[in-house]
């Protein structure tokens, strides 16, 4: 059985190791005449991409993506896109010390028991370095959004790590591009988190983070009832992410402490003649199905596990033993997973604008 693969219609399977001579992503399911090429996606890559600055790991990678088939003449033919980045600046003798030994916070212990055997170099599949084939096959999602629903816009940022968060009453769109945080602030307090995450690196230590991604234009209708809800799907994605502890949409676990008169979003008719809403508790999401407004997803992100502070562990033969994992690690895995997060996002949203086209067309349900 593989679980490699998810989506409905727009279906992205993943392949490959952290330290493997390459990793992909297989996309099927995508629409005929998608202008796509390789810099198109590599504009995407290159925001997850390593290396680029002191406050993410410093493996060295191009991340150049090959489009291998699936693409002619610039286009999408309808058939299956076949993705590739090649691994240029993978060490794996910083993990000889460790094959025998299972590193806490990692799933070593849990591919061991399940497989009988793991790839210790970096993790293999369980590895971050996996999801530059998500970026890369969102990067074609989003190609394929932009020529169904041109005004689609997805935008991912931090709103927190470890003790620190944004004010959202200074919340700056375009202040997300300017800084090596993805903070929605301005550029004094993305020094304030370099410093403090500077600390923690220099005390062998990391930190978790909070990343919160919006799809502003989705149009509504789009999701399902039930067992197809386009929250669930959005769900399941985003906690498929690599080191994501926990997923909320919209108002998510603060909506416990709201009151019924609080948490429902009042509705009026707009001048255009279509429902606006007074806020947005639900976090664009009814039902399983989008009212048009922005759908707000949260998650949470956990410390990095390979850090140089000794932890307590045992070894494949049972004996007790210390870790301390080297290696080029990120001391905050959330600052990379903001534009996993945004190719997560278009993922679903597209496979779901596909589902609803194939299903209902246009809208069925008038107002007025």
């Amino acid at each position: 059985m593989s679980m490699n693969t998810f989506g409905h219609l727009f279906r992205v399977t993943t392949w490959g190791e952290s330290h493997g001579p390459a990793l992909g992503a297989t996309v099927d399911g995508c629409p005929p005449e998608v202008p796509v090429d390789a810099a198109m996606l590599q504009h995407w890559l290159d925001m997850r991409r390593p290396g680029q600055n002191k406050n993410t790991t410093q493996r060295n990678e191009p991340d150049a993506v090959k489009i291998l088939s699936g693409v002619f003449d610039g286009k999408t033919t309808g058939t299956p896109i076949q993705l590739m980045i090649e691994n240029t600046d993978q060490r794996s003798r910083d993990y000889g010390e460790i094959s025998q030994t299972f590193r806490p916070g990692h799933a070593d212990l849990t591919y061991h028991l399940k497989y009988g055997n793991r790839d210790y170099r970096g993790g293999g599949r369980s590895s971050a370095r996996e999801t530059a084939a998500r970026v890369a096959a969102g990067g074609v999602a989003r190609e394929a959004i932009k020529a169904m629903v041109p005004g689609l816009q997805i935008k991912g940022y931090m709103t927190a790590m470890g003790d620190l968060e944004i004010d959202r009453e200074k919340f700056d769109w375009d202040a997300i591009d300017q800084n090596d945080f993805w903070i929605p602030q301005t550029a004094d307090i993305a020094q304030h988190w370099e410093d403090y995450l500077q600390k923690l690196r220099k005390d062998h230590d990391s930190v978790g983070a909070v990343v919160e991604v919006v799809a502003r234009g989705v149009p509504a209708g789009i999701g399902a009832p039930v067992y197809g809800k386009l929250d669930t799907d959005l769900a399941a994605a985003m906690m498929s992410i690599n080191a994501v502890k926990g997923v909320e949409i919209g108002e998510g676990m603060a909506a416990a402490k709201l009151r019924g008169s609080q948490n429902a979003d009042e509705i009026f008719m707009g001048n255009d003649g279509q429902p606006v809403f007074s806020s947005n508790h639900a976090g664009g999401i009814l039902g399983g199905i989008s009212t048009g407004q922005d759908v707000v997803v949260r998650f949470a992100v956990k410390p990095t596990s390979s850090i140089l502070t000794p932890r307590q562990s045992i070894r494949r033969d049972g004996t007790a033993t210390e870790v301390i994992t080297k290696g080029r690690h990120d001391p905050c895995v959330g600052i990379r997973a903001v534009p996993v997060a945004e190719a997560m996002m278009a993922c679903v949203i597209l496979d779901h604008l596909l589902l609803h086209r194939g299903q209902i067309g246009e809208n069925r349900g008038t107002i007025g």
